[in-house]
């Protein structure tokens, strides 16, 4: 079932065997179950997997389809996921490559925030979140190196991803603001500068060292993967179709001012009006859930923040938690049926959030393929992605803040999230660990350090 039938290969230097429905299904449906790290995590494990390891796509071609979806509202790292299951099995591989990425974090999701809700504490998913910070905040820290070591070729580009890094860490400059005015640099540049803005960065095409792959830099697009007027339409009045039944039903079923229908206007304003991944998306939830609606309140908010970042799947699933509370709390099928109320309710919120990233894919991506290669379009995206890193580096310095320092710089040092998280990017560097046993091992300590801090506070030692 794929487009891109190659030879078999016996050692690095050849093709890889041509990868099955299933076989990829069997990949995506893991990489749901550890996709820790936020998106430069989720990323970088992509990176790990498809590009070095199993040479399922090239990095000039997985870096192009990034740039693409760093463009979109909605989380990259799902997207990327959708995207690289549609290039290999058409739209079905992209749906279900798409939605494993989120279905094993929603069922997480819904089975902790019903122990949440029920019983009002979880210690223990509170003492993994307290090692996971510091590996979270290393992996990005990695993600930013590695992606910078092989995207920023020059000096020139370079010096516009530490641009972008001052530009969101001194000016608070908006994410959106900073593509936009890279992809003008980029264009810029490749009408200028074209050898600053090739792919490979201007010291030629740097070829990678992974030896070649299925989807090759020089890998014809597949059919299926070709742009027509025709098949844009079809996607869009598809997406049109499944937006409007499930809107219309809510709002026949509970009318528009009705909670579940509310949620799925707002959440799909939130999916289609916000950029810049989920760290951009959350103000706009917080605004909305807490200040304009009441669904939850913010100490519920924080909370819901924190169970999503040590569940798998793009952070943006805190809005399934989000939808629990609400649907909970607001009694959406009766005092009854909490439980369902609230499942019933992170469903819907889910479904709407995600909804659109599929069609950005499915509707977008056969123009994004034609547009391979060709300079005029992707010297904008290599301007995107040096600005990318400067903003992945102040991701890290963003994490590295409220985890050395969780009650801001007058409080305390955590001296054990700062070491742990030195030791985690040790490891990824030095010894080239994969991310989930670095998160495992991390979260472990992390467990292990709470309860022992629980403990000897019960003890009446004063930490």
């Amino acid at each position: 079932m794929s487009g891109f039938n190659t030879p078999s290969a016996d050692n690095p230097q050849n093709r890889p065997d041509p990868v099955g429905f299933w076989q990829a299904f069997r990949f995506w449906l893991k990489l749901g179950f550890v996709s820790f790290g936020g998106p430069a995590g989720q990323i970088a494990i992509m990176h790990q997997e498809l590009v070095e390891r199993r040479r399922w796509i090239s990095e000039q071609r997985f870096l192009h389809a990034l740039n693409y979806c760093m463009l979109l509202p909605g989380p990259e790292a799902q997207q990327l996921a959708t995207y690289i299951g549609w290039l290999m099995h058409r739209s079905v591989g992209g749906i279900v490559a798409g939605g494993l990425f989120v279905l094993p974090s929603l069922l997480i999701l819904i089975g902790l925030s019903w122990v949440y809700m029920a019983y009002g504490d979880v210690p223990a998913v509170a003492g993994v979140l307290y090692g996971i910070k510091p590996a979270v905040t290393a992996i990005v820290l990695f993600a930013a190196y590695r992606i910078g070591s092989r995207a920023l070729k020059n000096g020139l580009l370079w010096t516009m991803a530490a641009l972008a890094f001052l530009a969101i860490f001194i000016l608070d400059a908006p994410f959106p603001l900073i593509v936009l005015l890279a992809a003008i640099l980029g264009a810029m540049g490749g009408k200028w500068l074209p050898k600053k803005f090739a792919l490979g960065g201007g010291h030629g095409a740097a070829k990678q060292s992974y030896g070649p792959a299925l989807i090759d830099d020089d890998t014809p697009t597949p059919l299926h993967a070709l742009f027509s007027w025709s098949g844009l339409i079809k996607i869009t009045v598809i997406g049109l179709i499944l937006w409007g039944a499930v809107i219309g039903w809510l709002c026949a079923e509970y009318g528009w001012d009705g909670t579940l229908t509310q949620m799925g206007w707002f959440f799909t304003k939130a999916a289609l009006l916000t950029f810049g991944g989920a760290y951009a998306v959350l103000p706009y939830v917080y605004q909305g859930a807490v200040e304009h609606f009441h669904w939850l309140t913010p100490q519920q908010m924080m909370d819901g923040l924190a169970l999503g970042e040590t569940t798998p799947g793009p952070l943006i699933m805190v809005v399934t938690f989000v939808g629990f509370v609400a649907g909970w709390g607001q009694q959406v099928l009766g005092a009854e049926q909490m439980l369902l109320a609230g499942t019933v309710a992170a469903t819907v919120v889910t479904y709407f959030t995600f909804l659109p990233s599929f069609l950005f894919i499915l509707a977008g991506g056969p123009i994004v393929e034609s547009t391979h290669g060709n300079l005029k379009f992707t010297a904008p995206l290599t301007g995107i992605t040096a600005a990318v890193v400067g903003v992945i580096l102040n991701l890290a310095v963003f994490f590295a803040w409220h985890v050395f320092w969780p009650q801001g710089f007058s409080g305390h040092f955590d001296a054990f999230s700062a070491l742990t998280s030195l030791c985690a990017f040790w490891a990824l560097f030095r010894y080239k660990v994969n991310v989930i046993p670095v998160i495992m091992f991390c979260g472990i300590a992390g467990l292990l350090v709470h309860f022992a801090k629980i403990w000897l506070t019960q003890q009446g030692v004063v930490l």
